[in-house]
């Protein structure tokens, strides 16, 4: 999903209505963050099989308990006093009356969002769901249903149908997934509970703007239990900002059974960012024996004939055409998938920026266009850290004298240069991927 900010929030996790979750080692995104969900198969009425958003972690054993009674009257005391800076904002009396009515604490909300696990699960075991042999014949099939609604939004906005596609399909599974919760009582509930209080009011004041504006009416704007609403799962800040009217009836609907303007919002939302036509997010590529792993990462570019020169080739051997400045990616370090990405693939990142979901909708829109599965292995022997050893493992290596710049539990740029300085210090490949092994060494 897009679209939205969990402020101070670090690593954050991001999620959608079907219940991604990707943890984000770069930056806080404009994004509530959402409870992981277990991926089960289920038959449509059309009989087609469809998966939702793939989850990326479990759910922990434990669960909160929220005391409704007591939740429930401190919770209508806050509608009066939000009331108040609803108004303030521009919402009229009828506007807030009418959406209001019969909103009630939602408990259920409040265990979402505080029953999180603290592991993620591994890029690999993402992408066999983001781009399982299913959603991609899915998607294959969506296109097909709406080819010319897409070639016209591709001819509108400069988007590829097939990326759009990607993004319905790992959003909502093409729209059989778009979240069915009363959103005005969600997000009131999460922005009286006053963890992200001021967040979630934002978005509040959005909903509100929404309904008033005539898009949708109270009852009819539903969504996941974080605000995430329609096939594209846009946050209503962002709807305001995004959101297109493609069909031209005078309403932007995303929340409609027709998917025309949440797919146009979702191509316009790329665009405005600097999506280019023609142009891959990124292109499977062999490193040759001897690379200098230190030139991974995405704060290193150079044009396609620099890294060729270098003896890079695509994953079948062959010269890669130029599509601009690229970074050399190794989401999973050097035993995994390598990868060289384009100014597209930053694109897809405005969308959401956990690296997971920025491959997962690249890979799975190559697949829709023709392409096959990923030639490399994984490492599906490792497992993923925990936030508390990320956290040891960032004492640790300023301990050994390969300084992190702090104790943040996030793998960001200044923990991967130490990690590497440490890789090279005991003989290993210098990839700079956090894995337990690295910490198994440090103990």
């Amino acid at each position: 999903m897009i679209f939205g900010f969990v402020a101070g929030l670090l690593p954050a996790v991001v999620a959608g209505a079907s219940g991604l979750a990707v943890e984000v080692s770069k930056r806080p995104v404009e994004r509530p963050v959402v409870a992981g969900e277990t991926v089960v198969a289920t038959v449509a009425t059309s009989g087609v099989i469809v998966l939702p958003r793939p989850a990326a972690r479990p759910q922990r054993e434990e669960s909160v308990q929220v005391q409704p009674a007591v939740g429930n009257a401190g919770f209508q005391r806050w509608i009066r006093s939000f009331r108040s800076r609803a108004v303030a904002a521009g919402i009229t009396s009828q506007t807030f009356d009418a959406a209001f009515r019969g909103v009630q604490y939602n408990t259920g909300v409040i265990q979402k969002d505080r029953n999180q696990s603290e592991f993620t699960k591994q890029i690999w075991e993402y992408l066999d769901s983001a781009a399982s042999d299913t959603r991609v014949s899915n998607g294959r099939a969506a296109v097909r249903q709406h080819r010319r609604l897409l070639e016209q939004i591709e001819a509108r906005y400069g988007v590829e149908k097939e990326v759009v596609a990607a993004i319905w399909g790992l959003e909502s599974a093409y729209g059989e997934y778009r979240g069915s919760e009363p959103l005005i009582e969600s997000l009131a509930t999460l922005a009286f509970d006053g963890r992200r209080g001021r967040f979630f009011e934002s978005q509040l004041i959005a909903a509100l703007k929404i309904i008033q504006s005539g898009d949708v009416r109270p009852n009819q704007m539903t969504g996941s239990w974080a605000g995430a609403m329609g096939h594209t799962q846009f946050i209503p800040t962002s709807y305001l900002a995004y959101a297109q009217d493609f069909t031209g009836d005078g309403k932007r609907d995303i929340w409609s059974d027709n998917p025309a303007d949440a797919l146009a919002s979702t191509a316009a939302y790329l665009a405005r960012f600097g999506w280019t036509k023609g142009q891959p997010w990124g292109v499977e590529v062999q490193l040759p024996r001897g690379f200098n792993y230190g030139l991974t990462g995405e704060r290193i570019k150079k044009p396609v004939r620099e890294w060729m020169a270098l003896g890079i080739r695509d994953a079948n051997g062959n010269r890669i055409p130029e599509h601009g400045r690229a970074s050399i990616l190794l989401p999973a370090g050097a035993q995994g998938a390598a990868f060289m990405i384009f100014q597209n693939f930053h694109v897809i990142e405005r969308y959401n920026t956990a690296d997971a979901y920025v491959i997962g909708v690249g890979h799975l829109s190559d697949r829709i266009a023709g392409a096959g599965p990923l030639r490399s292995d994984w490492p599906r022997g490792d497992r993923p850290l925990r936030f508390s050893e990320k956290q040891e493992m960032q004492r640790m290596l300023t301990a050994a004298g390969f300084n992190t710049d702090g104790v943040d539990g996030i793998i960001g740029p200044s923990t991967i240069a130490a990690i590497r300085r440490f890789q090279t210090s005991v003989g290993m490949i210098p990839d700079g991927y956090a894995s337990y092994e690295i910490l198994r060494r440090l103990r």
